[in-house]
């Protein structure tokens, strides 16, 4: 996946991995908060991985918006 996609068509695809990832990872979180106390030691853990997955489609999206 590359972060200097220039054509709309490849950050299209790459906002769909991007999508992808975030949806996931949003599910692992939210799993993570239903099951809890077991397993809390994760929450930071899997918190960062939402959150970096997020941050990446932002940016990507901003950079689509910008291309526009």
């Amino acid at each position: 996946m590359s972060q200097t996609a220039t054509d709309p068509e490849a950050l299209k695809s790459e906002l769909k991995k991007l999508n992808a990832r975030a949806t996931q990872a949003k599910m692992d979180l939210h799993d993570l908060s239903e099951d809890l106390p077991t397993n809390w030691e994760r929450i930071l853990e899997v918190a960062q991985i939402a959150y970096d997955a997020h941050a990446a489609l932002m940016q990507a999206r901003k950079r689509l918006n910008e291309m526009a």
